[in-house]
C-alpha cells in the first residue's frame, strides 16, 4: 500500500493486509442512484440549503443548494490557484451536474456525481453494503499488480491507448480529450483491471470511508506485525492546519480532471482529502460488502 515515487502523502510504501470482500464492478452510475432516489426520497447535500450555523461568517449568497463545478479559465494565470476553475454553482446537483441547464439525459450509464460523503453512505447502507476504507480501495485498484505504477502496468498510455479517463492538454484551459472524453464518460469505457473492475482510475473520484491521515504509518518492519484491515486516521488527524474545523476524507483513483502537469493522482497509491459535505462535478463512489469470518467449531 501506497507509493514513495510520488507525491510525499502517499508513502511510505508498506505491507498491509485485508480481510475477503466484494467490491461493485463499477461506480455508482446515474441509473443506480435514481433507483434509489426514487425507491426512499432521498435528498442529496447539494440540494438541501445549508445551515447558517454549520458555515459562520459564510457570505449568505452563498447559503443556497449547489456544488462545484469545473469551468476552464481563458488565460494561464496562477497554476496553483484552484478558485480560478472551481465555482460553486447555485442548483448544481446530482441530476444537473453542471448547473441549471444541465442534466444526466443520455449519461445514465456515467458514475453519479456531485454527491457529498454522506450521501454515498445512504446510498451504501440502502443497498445493505458499505463504503469502502482507503487499504481495500487500493487493494481492490491494483488488480493484482503489487507495486505497479497504474492499475494496468507501469506506464500510463501503454502503446499510445488510454487506459483511464484522465486530462489530455494543457491543464485548465486545454483539454484535448485524446481519451475520447471531456468530462465524464461511461463506466465501462475503458478495460477493466486485472480484478475485473472498471473505472478504478479516471473518470470520478470516489469516497472511502477512512479520516486522512497527511502520511501512512510508518511499517513495523516485522512480519508479525502487518496491520490487517487498516483504517485511517481520526477526525482530529484530519484536520487541514488553514481549515481546523473542517475533517476531511480520503478520495481516491483521480478523476476526468487529473493532468500530468498538474495532479498525477490517477493512480491506485494516490489520495486526496476532502471535506465530507463537498460535493463536486468530480466525485462519486462505488461500494463494498465485507465477507463475515467464518466460525470455528471444535
Amino acid at each position: 500500500m501506497g507509493s514513495d515515487r510520488h507525491y510525499p502523502e502517499e508513502g511510505p510504501a508498506h505491507p498491509v493486509t485485508v480481510d475477503g470482500f466484494f467490491i461493485d464492478r463499477s461506480p455508482v452510475t446515474n441509473w443506480d442512484f435514481s433507483h434509489f432516489v426514487a425507491a426512499t426520497g432521498y435528498v442529496t447535500l447539494a440540494e438541501r440549503r445549508p445551515r447558517p450555523g454549520d458555515y459562520p461568517g459564510c457570505d449568505p449568497r452563498l447559503l443556497v443548494p449547489g456544488a462545484l463545478v469545473f469551468v476552464s479559465p481563458v488565460d494561464e494565470g496562477d497554476a496553483q490557484d484552484w478558485t480560478r476553475w472551481w465555482r460553486f454553482t447555485p442548483s448544481a446537483d446530482w441530476r444537473h451536474p453542471q448547473g441549471p441547464g444541465s442534466s444526466i439525459a443520455g449519461r445514465m450509464d456515467h458514475p453519479v456525481v456531485q454527491v457529498a460523503h454522506a450521501d454515498a453512505l445512504a446510498y451504501a447502507q440502502w443497498s445493505g453494503k458499505a463504503l469502502p476504507s482507503e487499504a481495500e480501495w487500493e487493494f481492490a485498484a491494483r488488480g493484482g499488480l503489487d507495486g505497479a505504477d497504474y492499475a494496468w502496468g507501469d506506464e500510463l498510455a501503454p502503446g499510445g491507448v488510454h487506459r483511464a479517463n484522465t486530462w489530455q492538454g494543457r491543464f485548465p484551459m486545454e483539454n484535448l480529450a485524446e481519451d475520447g472524453h471531456a468530462g465524464t464518460s461511461p463506466v465501462t469505457a475503458y478495460p477493466p483491471n486485472g480484478f475485473g473492475l472498471f473505472d478504478m482510475i479516471g473518470n470520478a473520484w470516489e469516497w472511502t470511508d477512512d479520516w486522512y491521515r497527511p502520511r501512512h504509518r510508518e511499517p513495523a518492519g516485522k512480519p508479525c506485525c502487518i496491520p490487517r484491515n487498516p483504517r485511517g486516521g481520526s477526525a482530529l488527524e484530519s484536520l487541514d492546519p488553514l481549515a481546523p474545523d473542517a475533517p476531511r476524507k480520503v478520495l481516491k483513483g483521480g478523476s476526468h480532471l487529473c493532468a500530468p502537469s498538474y495532479c498525477r493522482r490517477y493512480r491506485p497509491a494516490a489520495r486526496q482529502p476532502q471535506t465530507p459535505d463537498t460535493a463536486s462535478v468530480h466525485i462519486g463512489f462505488r461500494c463494498v460488502r465485507r465477507v463475515a469470518p467464518a466460525m470455528r467449531t471444535s
